[in-house]
């Protein structure tokens, strides 16, 4: 199984390669802005380094949100891109199952956790969030939470709770429970290693044609206040 993942649903832009279960080579970048300008350089980088082209590889796996509109977006289009063009599937991946991976896989899960709660920044005291369990399940829907002091108690009775994503440390102080421990990052398509090939090995690919990120949110527009003329 060979898998190219992208990862473009925050502030960090990432791209890796899977192999054989492993991952063989990655790029990131948190550089402002520069998803579009990046994504694409990144895949083709990857696939110079290992002597591949997009059709030696067996599907390309994106994030599908929720996150950044535009990130989301470029992501996807990079991504339908690729598949059209190399006849390959295309899978996505949920933003919170790359983050909850992500820290199974670098070890984040701290002893004795009953939940991973991912949080990705929305705006103000706004995540985008949803509850797993260690082992990668989710058991709540996956909503936009406006965090205040009585946020996940029922969970954090139970027990102690990682929360994790770029929307995690804003959360710390107003959260302020013993039993609560908080990793500010972003998802990188590294963390979206495992959720991918499972999806992969049970066949779950999405229409190529008609496949659309998962926003959560209507995307609002705004007029500029400044004067052109």
């Amino acid at each position: 199984m060979r898998l190219i993942l992208i990862e473009t649903s925050t502030s960090l832009c990432s791209a890796a390669i899977v192999e054989n279960g492993e991952i063989v080579c990655q790029r990131l970048s948190d550089e402002p802005r520069a998803h579009a300008s990046m994504t694409a350089p990144f895949v083709n980088d990857m696939l110079v380094e290992r002597g591949l082209r997009v059709s030696d590889c067996d599907a390309v796996a994106v994030s599908k949100g929720p996150g950044s509109y535009t990130g989301l977006r470029v992501g996807v289009s990079t991504a339908k891109g690729l598949c059209f063009g190399a006849g390959i599937p295309l899978i996505s991946v949920g933003t919170l199952d790359t983050l909850v991976w992500q820290a199974i896989g670098e070890g984040l899960v701290p002893e004795g956790c009953r939940y991973i709660i991912p949080m990705i920044d929305a705006r103000r005291m706004e995540v985008y969030t949803g509850v797993f369990t260690p082992d990668g399940k989710q058991v709540s829907p996956t909503v936009a939470s406006v965090i205040d002091q009585d946020s996940f108690k029922d969970r954090l009775s139970e027990g102690p709770v990682l929360f994790i994503g770029d929307g995690a440390g804003k959360c710390r102080e107003t959260i302020g429970h013993p039993l609560a421990s908080f990793v500010q990052c972003c998802p990188k398509a590294s963390g979206m290693r495992m959720p991918a090939m499972a999806a992969f090995k049970e066949g779950r690919f999405e229409d190529v044609a008609y496949f659309e990120p998962f926003y959560l949110k209507e995307f609002v527009t705004t007029v500029s206040k400044k004067k052109l003329f």
